[in-house]
């Protein structure tokens, strides 16, 4: 059994008692904990030696987004040989990959729900999404318990993650009625705890509607894609090293109003997220939740702009380039291409 995860949580101690549970049910147990965040071919080639070494027959991912996609990386290289690269796109496993189980201690990324392995190119520092369904955990535990170790900062930024999540996947060009289904629960789910859990942490009812949010919202982007938003968040991680959730919160107002923009399809969409809280006197939704994402992004203390990022605005013609070449741009609702992105970056900014 390998167990993968990353060093910053055994001070939680989640990766220990994972790992006493399958001893005590009579299973060997290796650890691999040499997880880093937005985890390269590095960590996975580290992950396939050491699972080689112990020839392991079962894989558990314990942790955030980055411990779930190293253990879906290590699943691919491990099972079917070559490099991530070999596998970007979707259905390119040819034979079959080990049971895999996943456990978030996050509510974010929804990656438990998710056939997609996200692996950074260390080269040309963009994501590579390398999806199969083989890939996909064959069960993923819920356990809002495991979320309360978290700091304050790690809940706003996975939190704010998810809401993007629930928001560009119910738009997505890929959208139908079964993505949809999860995408407006999720957002439901998500608004409702994320400033309860920023408030009062300890708050087991709101820890589990966030996780049932960002898993839903993880379903949703399975089943309907994201959009450019993700396409902008990407860029300033690899070169500013700004979390993906504070780039992502910065970016998702702006990106909000420019898909409504001349649409009243999509306003009409994002009206469906906001319920019984959707605009009043001829408000656009899209202004209407592009104000409510900017809300919660304040009550979680992030930045507001990319220049309190310390980006500066003479590069954003460069993340322009990089982020109209990641693969969720494509699923915009409204088409978009480089300068739009720009334009989008400039508001940003």
């Amino acid at each position: 059994m390998l167990l993968v995860t990353d060093p910053g949580l055994e001070h939680a101690g989640h990766p220990q008692r994972a790992a006493r549970v399958m001893l005590e049910a009579g299973l060997t147990v290796f650890t691999f904990d040499g997880v880093k965040e937005n985890p390269t071919e590095r960590e996975v080639d580290a992950g396939v030696v050491f699972a080689r070494t112990h020839s392991v027959d079962c894989i558990v991912a314990v942790g955030g987004g980055s411990s779930m996609d190293c253990a879906k990386g290590i699943n691919f290289i491990l099972t079917n040989g070559g490099r991530m690269a070999d596998y970007k796109g979707h259905g390119k496993a040819t034979k079959p990959m080990l049971p895999s189980v996943g456990v978030p201690t996050t509510a974010g990324t929804g990656s438990e729900a998710q056939c997609y392995a996200l692996i950074t190119d260390e080269r040309s520092h963009l994501k590579m999404a390398c999806g199969d369904k083989k890939a996909a955990f064959r069960v993923a535990i819920l356990d809002p318990e495991l979320t309360i170790s978290q700091p304050k900062s790690v809940t706003a930024v996975t939190g704010i993650d998810a809401v993007a999540h629930a928001i560009e996947s119910h738009v997505s060009t890929k959208r139908n009625p079964l993505s949809q289904m999860c995408s407006l629960a999720a957002y439901r789910y998500l608004e409702a705890n994320f400033e309860t859990v920023l408030r009062s942490p300890n708050d087991l009812d709101a820890r589990s509607g966030m996780q049932v949010g960002s898993h839903l919202a993880g379903m949703a982007i399975e089943n309907a894609m994201l959009g450019v938003c993700h396409s902008c968040a990407n860029p300033l991680t690899a070169h500013y090293g700004i979390t993906h959730g504070i780039a992502i919160g910065v970016m998702l107002p702006h990106v909000i109003r420019f898909n409504a923009a001349h649409s009243p399809e999509i306003d009409h969409l994002y009206a469906e997220l906001l319920g019984d809280y959707g605009p009043a006197n001829g408000r656009p939704a899209a202004e209407a939740l592009a104000a409510r994402v900017t809300e919660l992004t304040a009550a979680a203390g992030l930045p507001q702009s990319l220049k309190e990022c310390g980006v500066s605005e003479t590069i954003l013609h460069l993340l322009a380039e990089e982020a109209n070449q990641q693969w969720t741009a494509r699923f915009n609702p409204r088409p978009v291409v480089e300068a739009d992105i720009h334009k989008l970056y400039q508001s940003a900014w």
